[in-house]
This record gives C-alpha cells, structure tokens and sequence, in this order.
C-alpha cells in the first residue's frame, strides 16, 4: 500500500477543523444565533464542486546550512491513528425538549411580560401537564417538519400558546384547530372544510399550513417577532401599524407598535415558554418527559373505511383515533378526500397488515348529493331510512330542510354502494333553509272603528297581508261585524325563530384576518 505524502493529513485535520459541530457542554441559549435569522440562513450551502482547492501550508524546513547537518525528511507516520486530531463527539439529544432547544433560533425578546407569563405557567403544573400530555403525540412530528424547512425550532412551541395543543379547540370567532386558523385563511392554504372534515384540525395538513403562513409573514417582514404579531393579529394590521411609525419617524419593531394587548402578549408568552423549555429547573418547572421518536405513522387506505372498523383493526379506541385524526367527525373516513390516516406507531403496523387480509366490506357509509329542495323527512322517505337517524348523523337542526346540491351521509347499500368520489369527498357542503312556516286560518269580526292596520297589529301579521288574504285593497275601509280572514304562524315556530337565527349566523364564516379582538378567548377556550 503506497504511503501518503506527508501533508495529507495535515490537510484532514484542517478541513475537519472547518466543519459544523454541537458543543457537548455549555448552556442552551449558548446554541442560538445572535441575530434574527431567515429560513434559508440557516441552510449552509455547499461548496461548488469546481472551486480551486487551498494548496496545503507546510512549515519551511529549517536551512541546512543553519543546522550544520543534511536535510531529511521526517519519515510518514505508519497510518492515521498515529496522528493526534481532536475530535467532538457528537451527542443525540437525550429526549424532545433538548433537540428544540438546540434549534432555537430567534432573538430572546426582552420585555417585563415575559416575567409575568413565566410566572403565570410555572405555577400551574397541572395546567402545563395537560398541555404537554397533548402536545407530546403531535410534537415529534412538528419538531420534524421545521428541521426539514430549516426553521426555528422556537416555532414548535407556538400550540401552546394557540390552542394549548387541543386539535378540537375552537375560539369565539371560529378560528379552529392547535394552529387556530380562521376559516378564509383556513381555505386560502387548501385547508378543506365541508361536510365530511374540517382540515383546520388535521395534524399534518393544519402543521403544513401554518408552516407555510409563517415562513410567508418572515418574508413579508424580515423579523420573526412582527411574523408572529402578523399570525395573531393580521399581516394587514402589523402592515399599517408600521407604516403609522414610519410617518411619525418612530421604530418599527415588535415592542415599538402600537396593538392590542392579545399581541401584546403573544410573543412574550412564546419566549416565556421557550424559556421554561430551556432552564426548566430555574424555574422550579418539571417538564414531562417526551422521549426523541415518533407517536404516530402514517397508513394509506385505498377504499372507504369505517372508524369503528379501523378501531376494531388496529386495536385502538375510537376516541384515540379521533385523537390523531381530529379532523374527522363522521363515523366512516372517505379514501378520496383522506388518502392516509395517523395511528399510534405500533398499531399502525398491525392495522396494515390486518387491513391486507380483511375480506369483508369496510364501509357501511356513503354520500348522497339532495337532487332537489326538500324536508328531512321527505329526504329520509326517499332513503327509506329514519328521519331522527338522518338528522342525528348529518346534524341538521330541527325545522331546517335541505337544499337541492347538498351532500349528507347516509346508509351504504343497495343502489348507494359505492365509495365517495373526490368531488364529494372534497367539496361536499350540507345546504339548509328554514322550512316553510306552518300555519291555521282562523277568522274574525272588524270592530267599530277598525282599520286593516289595527285589526293586522292586534293578531301581529301585516296590513298588506290581511289585505291580500282577503282580497282588499291596502286602505280599504272595513265595516263593523265584517269577517277577515287571518293566517297566523303556530306558537312553536315563533318560539324557534331566534334558534334559527341563531343558527345561521353560527353557520357564517368569520373574517379572513385573525383579529387579535375576535381572538381574545382562544386560550381559555383551550384551558377548558
């Protein structure tokens, strides 16, 4: 084996020395960088293969007439191991909680609320308990996808400060999922919400969202803090409360806008969790233990599937797989909407595996598009099923009918078996109006005296109605003892009336931005 010349190894050590490593001591805010990083900062790049490669430095050997002896070269060594090169060891994380520190990336924010929200969460530990045993089946995942994008790892916390990591979570103003999207913003980021699922609370989907709204408010503003007050607060409100400070000649960062306390708050309640994360122990904080590997996997299903039956394969309870799989609230997953579900790791494997041999059906669901306008109980005749069964399953409330278009869920069978195609899948919307009001006819005799708008207020209907029902002009005169005909709505659908209402006004999207005053209750909600 031929010997290698003499500054080869030298070569190996310096490039070594060039290289990237993690320190195995020191504290964890010695990990973050200084400054305000973008994504792709912290994406080292390669070096372009075609580069001029440094010529090896040598020490010159010292002048053989200076010596008074010939000039020999020292002999190689026999091999590598001969040389002395120093080498740090590279250490796993112990569990989760050390590899997101490691990844912190944002400037610390200096602020006296972050105190008082250190404060507020090391002393509740029941309350920081509840939000880890959430937090710890979806964190690993999270951790994941921001090492893969490059992003801070800071970012991973921010659930608990949404939602308390509660995927079902959902404020006053709608804004739904442990990532809290408004439903606009929800389908402005192909956030599905129809009759079958709402994505808002998908694990990946609601993760990938939100990834990518960050990553587009860090372009917008170039700073991490201003992303996060745009994510709470609306990228167009930060927007104009910036360039309020510019005319005034005033800063322009986080801590010199003026906003609503909500945002206020927001990223020194972030930093005061990051902080606990950090040096549990200096605060009297014991964090749970989240161990450094998955909660869940992955499975792809081909045809429809029942959630009972994925249950039953995969030996988990329903509500646990509603736990991974928040988004879904039918009892049947639809394949060409939901191509892959999220089981725990282990039941993952041996749900696959006995999905291959199962021979029976896997669904006893399917949808129905409505093909014309028409009562709950006009619909459930035609499906030759239960009216309080139809109702139950697609939550439709009393005295509502539906519309021509909607898609509801019902039974699978006889000229209804067949999976759920992608349209529906997708889009299907389950449309209502009120149903037409009942009414009795009853009649009765003019007074002396009456008009047609006297006699039309004391039995509250319309004077034009009382004239039309009885074939009268809008003044005409009426005489004592003259019979009118009244049509009068049923005590039980006035009584109804405000429901309705309210109903419908529960049923209308909330605005597209995520205002910090719509948005103040999310964190209490979630507490709950």
């Amino acid at each position: 084996m031929p010997r290698l010349p003499i500054w080869m190894p030298l070569l190996t050590a310096l490039g070594l020395a060039g290289c990237a490593s993690l320190p195995s001591g020191g504290s964890p805010s010695s990990l973050s960088p200084a400054a305000d990083m973008a994504p792709a900062a912290l994406i080292s790049t390669p070096a372009t293969p075609s580069s001029p490669q440094p010529e090896p430095v040598r020490t010159p050997p010292t002048s053989p007439a200076a010596s008074g002896q010939p000039q020999i070269d020292p002999p190689p060594p026999a091999d590598l191991a001969a040389l002395s090169i120093p080498v740090v060891p590279v250490q796993a994380p112990r569990d989760l909680w050390e590899r997101i520190g490691r990844g912190f990336a944002m400037p610390d924010l200096d602020d006296e609320r972050v105190a008082q929200w250190e404060r507020w969460y090391a002393s509740r530990p029941d309350y920081l308990q509840r939000m880890v045993d959430r937090g710890s089946k979806y964190l690993f995942h999270i951790v994941e996808e921001l090492e893969r994008r490059g992003l801070p790892q800071e970012l991973a916390l921010l659930p608990f400060i949404e939602s308390a990591f509660n995927p079902q979570a959902v404020s006053r103003a709608k804004a739904a999922g442990m990532w809290q999207f408004m439903p606009a913003t929800g389908r402005h980021f192909d956030l599905k919400q129809n009759a079958f699922r709402d994505d808002r609370r998908d694990v990946l989907a609601s993760t990938r969202a939100a990834l990518d709204y960050l990553v587009r408010l860090h372009r917008l503003f170039g700073d991490w803090h201003l992303a996060l007050a745009a994510y709470n607060w609306g990228e167009g409100n930060v927007q104009r409360a910036i360039k309020r400070n510019q005319a005034a000649g005033l800063p322009t960062g986080y801590q010199d806008l003026r906003m609503p306390e909500e945002t206020r708050h927001y990223v020194p309640k972030l930093q005061a969790v990051k902080n606990l994360v950090r040096a549990p122990q200096q605060y009297g904080v014991r964090l749970p233990a989240v161990g450094n590997h998955p909660f869940f996997d992955s499975v792809r299903i081909e045809r429809d599937i029942d959630v009972a039956l994925i249950a039953r394969l995969a030996e988990v309870s329903e509500a646990d797989f509603r736990t991974l799989n928040p988004a879904h609230h039918k009892p049947v997953i639809m394949a060409a909407g939901t191509p892959e579900i999220l089981l725990p790791w282990d039941n993952a494997v041996l749900f696959a595996e006995r999905l291959k041999s199962w021979r029976g059906p896997t669904a006893s669901w399917t949808a129905w598009r409505v093909p014309r306008d028409m009562t709950v109980a006009q619909a459930a005749r035609e499906l030759d099923w239960s009216e309080a069964e139809l109702r139950q399953t697609n939550r439709i409330p009393p005295r509502m009918k539906l519309k021509a278009g909607s898609t509801i869920l019902v039974p699978r069978e006889g000229r209804l078996d067949r999976d759920v195609p992608e349209q529906l899948a997708d889009h299907g919307q389950i449309l209502l109006a009120p149903e037409a009001p009942p009414v009795r006819t009853v009649t009765v005799k003019v007074r002396a005296g009456d008009t047609l708008a006297q006699v039309a207020k004391r039995h509250g209907v319309r004077a034009s109605e009382l004239a039309a029902w009885n074939g009268l002009r809008p003044h005409s005169a009426l005489k004592p003892g003259q019979v009118l005909v009244v049509q009068l709505r049923t005590p039980a659908v006035k009584a109804s009336a405000a429901s309705r209402s309210r109903t419908a006004a529960a049923t209308q999207p909330a605005p597209r931005h995520k205002a910090a005053t719509q948005r103040s209750a999310k964190l209490r909600v979630a507490q709950r």
